[in-house]
């Protein structure tokens, strides 16, 4: 079943949509203000409004003589030349406006306040002769080179804060540097004595009853050990030792690894506790 609106419906609503426009239109005028979408006649009793809530300050100035330089930059009179009586009358009536508001504010511009009042009634006295018949330094120089001096201050530290901040127009990015493989940990000095003792126990099983008498040099072995080391990532501990030659030989060997660790020419490694031990040459660990 469809509705439908007809024209003689609309034109019997419409007087009474304009009455309740007409109305609507007149409690908003009469109202103060609306709460939740309801009407408020009246302010309540007990509404407090601070004293400075409707104060409204147009100029924020940081000290005296900035107040000074805005009202000669403003008015577009020389620096030069300041005219003291314009200048002195307007800054008095913005110090009576601080004083109504904030005393203590208003200390540091009575000071500046008074020395316009001395420099405005310098001028008004005949300039003062010096001996070579010139004319004295106008009483308003000591106050033109103080804001002059304070003006060059001001656009200085505009522009410095014009330049872009760390912390305000860009972040530092921090990265975490990683550098290479992770490293192996050390090997124990028990656990190379374990290993050592394995190397001695297994020459024992192949030892001949033969005498000889032979030197064997330490450096010799060096380089023996470093030809097995070259050109290999990681050589087990024991595949180093020639058991079958014998146990001064062993020691000889033992020794050289021992020289060459400490020289730092080579690097024993393993992976966990009780794990077998490699060695390897250190150049090939940092360059692997």
């Amino acid at each position: 079943m469809q509705s439908s609106i007809s024209a003689s419906s609309l034109e019997a609503s419409a007087p009474d949509l304009l009455a309740a426009a007409a109305q609507q239109e007149v409690v908003d005028t009469v109202a103060v203000a609306r709460l939740y979408g309801e009407p408020l006649f009246a302010l309540p009793q007990d509404l407090y409004i601070p004293p400075d809530a409707l104060e409204i300050f147009l100029e924020a100035f940081e000290g005296p003589l900035d107040l000074l330089l805005y009202l000669i930059r403003k008015q577009n009179f020389n620096i030069l030349d300041i005219p003291m009586a314009q200048v002195t009358a307007q800054y008095i009536h913005y110090v009576e406006e601080i004083r109504q508001r904030n005393l203590e504010l208003a200390a540091e511009y009575l000071l500046m306040a008074a020395m316009l009042i001395e420099i405005k009634s310098r001028m008004l006295l005949p300039p003062k002769k010096v001996a070579d018949g010139e004319e004295g330094e106008d009483p308003r120089a000591e106050l033109v080179r103080r804001l002059l001096e304070y003006e060059q201050i001001k656009l200085g530290a505009q522009t410095i804060d014009a330049l872009p901040q760390q912390g305000r127009d860009f972040y530092t990015s921090h990265a975490a540097v990683v550098q290479g493989a992770a490293a192996l940990p050390d090997v124990s000095v028990a656990d190379l004595a374990s290993a050592w003792a394995e190397i001695v126990k297994r020459a024992k099983l192949v030892t001949h009853h033969k005498i000889s008498r032979e030197e064997l040099s330490v450096r010799e072995y060096m380089s023996v050990v470093l030809k097995k080391l070259q050109g290999r990532r990681f050589v087990e501990f024991g595949e180093l030792f020639e058991v079958e030659k014998g146990l001064p030989v062993l020691v000889v060997t033992f020794i050289a690894m021992l020289e060459l660790a400490r020289e730092n020419l080579l690097e024993l490694t393993q992976g966990a506790a009780f794990a077998p031990i490699y060695v390897r040459l250190v150049y090939q660990s940092h360059s692997v």
